[in-house]
């Protein structure tokens, strides 16, 4: 006998589905209560309204970037290997959307959706800033009399990589995620 997967388990991996595939104002509620096997009221069980469903789905998909991020950082020995393992945890991130047609950042894209001041846009904020922030302390590791061109450094890594995630979502792969990690590596051989 199978074990019973919980409502709230249901519709997350329904929402992050539909969300990333079809868009956060696109998808409604029945959609995802009938894609995830659930009454409609298993919805306002677990989630107090679309919005909270939307917050729980950022939640999610920043966990699961975190866990491939955490397994890329696992085998680097280096900081320059630590701030590779950035680009590596995004082409990652890339492979397990394939199945739902790759459509770049499932955070941008909702982000993109959502008024301003909206708080899934503060955790898609943060997780950008985040990612500016891991450059910059391996870049300061690497050359720690770099000052203020260090900042300048890690500032333009991260718009080459969300750069390439934008472009590569509309690429449908991953190749010019690729790319941006070679340029990532002629950056820091400039150091």
């Amino acid at each position: 006998m199978g074990e019973r997967v919980p409502a709230r388990e249901r519709l997350l991996k329904a929402a992050a589905e539909l969300f990333y595939r079809d868009g956060v104002g696109a998808t409604g509620i029945d959609t995802i209560t009938a894609h995830a096997g659930v009454a409609k009221m298993s919805l306002y069980n677990n989630f107090s309204s679309k919005s909270d469903l939307v917050n729980a789905y950022l939640e999610a998909r920043l966990a699961e970037w975190h866990a491939l991020y955490g397994e890329r950082l696992a085998k680097a020995a280096t900081p320059r290997e630590r701030l590779l393992a950035v680009f590596d945890s995004y082409v990652d991130h890339a492979e397990r959307a394939y199945g739902w047609g790759f459509r770049g950042c499932g955070l941008l894209n909702a982000a993109a959706e959502l008024p301003v001041g909206d708080a899934g846009r503060v955790t898609v904020a943060l997780q950008k800033e985040e990612v500016e922030q891991l450059f910059r302390a391996c870049l300061r590791e690497m050359k720690p009399d770099g000052g203020a061109a260090i900042d300048a450094m890690a500032e333009h890594l991260s718009f080459v990589l969300e750069g390439a995630m934008a472009r590569a979502g509309l690429d449908g792969h991953d190749g010019r995620l690729k790319a941006a990690r070679r340029i990532a590596v002629s950056i820091m051989d400039q150091l």
